[in-house]
């Protein structure tokens, strides 16, 4: 195996397959976080510089929460995701592919100390660059792994045309087809169109214009009763 897809199977019996974020994308993430809380700490530190030793302790208590409730907080309340996590598209969820919870997410980040040691996340890389799944101390212990989050895809828009429905019975895969050759449309010559909506037969017999009846019967298909745009 030269991919990094883990394979996760629902109890449903559906397999998922997820493809892990290595090392590098989380090193990314880290350090945006780390410039995000930097920035914080800095704001906080100046606006409360003038309160002496009641400012400092206030300081130290914000640094303490920022520092271990940052990502608990986002990975729980933002899908998986701290900003630097979004930033390169990527997420936390449990091992079984279900969304991370409040227990999950504090085990994996209290566990931080253990991967930070001896120095500079050695623990942690070391931990995931002997593990299939990339996974740091604190994710083995929380069964929790990384993965790249998918990219939200743009519906595909059907050509306006008033709905027709077919003059007879058609499977699936005739039901896509005509549905995928709508969604082509906009990108086809109209003299291709023509010829590849006569390639139906009986399907647009005796239309004038069969790449516009397939285009109809599309949206029919697709369950617009209206002929919305």
């Amino acid at each position: 195996m030269i991919d990094t897809l883990r394979a996760v199977q629902t109890p449903e019996g559906i397999d998922l397959h997820l493809p892990v974020a290595g090392l590098v994308s989380r090193a990314l993430a880290w350090l945006i976080d780390i410039l995000i809380r930097g920035v914080i700490y800095t704001g906080l530190g100046f606006g409360l510089l003038f309160l002496g030793e009641t400012g400092k302790g206030l300081f130290l208590l914000a640094a303490f929460v920022m520092e271990w409730f940052y990502p608990v907080l986002f990975e729980v309340l933002r899908n998986g995701q701290t900003p630097g996590k979004r930033a390169y598209g990527i997420r936390v969820i449990n091992d079984d592919g279900t969304p991370i919870g409040w227990s999950a997410s504090l085990i994996r980040n209290l566990l931080r100390v253990a991967d930070f040691l001896p120095l500079l996340y050695g623990f942690g890389i070391a931990s995931m660059m002997l593990n299939r799944d990339f996974k740091r101390l604190g994710d083995l212990a929380a069964g929790t792994v990384v993965v790249y989050q998918d990219a939200a895809r743009k519906e595909p828009s059907l050509p306006a045309a008033r709905p027709i429905r077919p003059s007879f019975a058609l499977n699936q895969a005739e039901q896509q087809a005509i549905i995928a050759f709508a969604e082509r449309t906009p990108g086809l010559t109209p003299e291709r169109c023509e010829e590849l909506a006569g390639l139906t037969g009986p399907l647009v017999t005796g239309r004038p214009e069969p790449a516009e009846t397939l285009c109809a019967m599309a949206r029919w298909l697709s369950g617009d009763s209206e002929g919305r745009a």
